[in-house]
């Protein structure tokens, strides 16, 4: 269902299509009732293909523009600590969410992690699972046709990598190296996303050392997008409708409130950190990490100081939010908040 939607947004020549049309089927199809599933092991295979596309990003060139980052990365705290205060509450004032709830809802990014964490310490998790799938879901959609049709960036496909059957075996066996080990030091230093980050430091070390200049076949990488749509939509699956329509639409303000201030952020650091606006704004957009930088390797926006800030706010989050709440509130607990728990 999802390589359909991705043929057809394909064929219509909407930007990132394969992960957008994939992501819109399957989206729609969970919500009128189809039991959709994407294994999780095939998910994890292809966001380490992702990593390893990221990876290839990192040029020897890239050291000398990462001297205007810190400036960004620094703001990037600020932007994750403003907006996780704005949108607790947010859904505290106008949604009535648990404190617990609330909090872990409102981080703008780690959705795996903050949906473990807050069901632990005894939040919804069903709720601040859909929050966060709603909020990816519709940066997602919003963010690429807003370059499209508005600073005319984007249209087809810009991935422009070599077909599998004119990679060379070597490049190949460079890039499965890339993977695996960056896979298994990722894992052992337990590095937040490490199935990407792994991949991606790892490649992006071979890069930037002159070892490789190889990247991801485009029939793979078409593969991964696909994947990695589908198993957005599929997080819809099984849920009452009256309760997704509910829950989506406390994410669509919050998602609002979240872009309202990537905006802001990005006006203020274009001068400051002598950076474009397109680039500024998919760093500090509140999309998933994978979804993120694929819109940036789509749009053919720098995709390696894009990728590195969704990183660093990926990290901020997993590290950061569960150590702040637990120093406020203690231990976890195993119960459930009463105010927007699922009946």
């Amino acid at each position: 269902m999802g390589a359909v939607g991705g043929a057809l947004f394909f064929a219509l020549n909407m930007p990132l299509a394969w992960m957008m049309g994939a992501m819109v089927f399957t989206t729609v199809a969970s919500m009128m009732g189809t039991r959709l599933y994407v294994l999780p092991s095939l998910r994890a295979l292809m966001i380490t293909v992702l990593g390893v596309l990221l990876g290839s990003a990192f040029t020897p060139d890239i050291l000398e523009q990462a001297a205007r980052w810190p400036i960004t990365l620094a703001a990037m705290l600020l932007y994750v600590v403003l907006g996780t205060g704005i949108l607790y509450l947010y859904f505290r004032k106008l949604f009535g969410y648990d404190r617990i709830t609330a909090y872990f809802s409102a981080t703008p990014g780690g959705l795996n992690e903050m949906v473990i964490v807050g069901g632990a310490f005894g939040g919804d998790d069903r709720t601040i699972a859909l929050i966060h799938g709603s909020r990816v879901l519709l940066v997602v959609l919003v963010i690429p046709f807003w370059f499209r049709f508005t600073q005319d960036v984007g249209a087809g496909v810009s991935f422009s990598g070599p077909s599998l059957l004119a990679s060379a075996p070597i490049d190949i066996g460079i890039l499965v190296l890339g993977a695996v080990v960056g896979t298994l030091i990722g894992k052992f230093l337990r590095l937040p996303a490490y199935r990407l980050v792994g991949p991606m430091l790892a490649t992006a070390a071979m890069q930037i050392a002159g070892v490789t200049e190889s990247v991801p076949p485009y029939e793979i990488v078409f593969v991964a997008q696909v994947v990695v749509g589908s198993a957005i939509g599929a997080r819809f699956t099984g849920i009452a409708l009256q309760h997704i329509f509910r829950t989506m639409a406390a994410s669509a303000g919050a998602t609002v409130l979240l872009l309202v201030c990537t905006v802001a952020f990005t006006l203020i650091l274009v001068p400051l950190a002598g950076l474009g606006f397109a680039p500024l704004t998919l760093a500090f957009a509140p999309g998933g990490l994978a979804e993120m930088s694929l819109i940036a390797i789509s749009l053919g926006i720098e995709t390696a100081f894009v990728a590195t800030h969704h990183v660093a706010r990926v990290a901020m989050i997993v590290i950061g939010a569960p150590l702040l709440f637990r120093a406020k509130q203690g231990p976890p607990t195993t119960k459930h908040g009463a105010d927007s728990r699922v009946k």
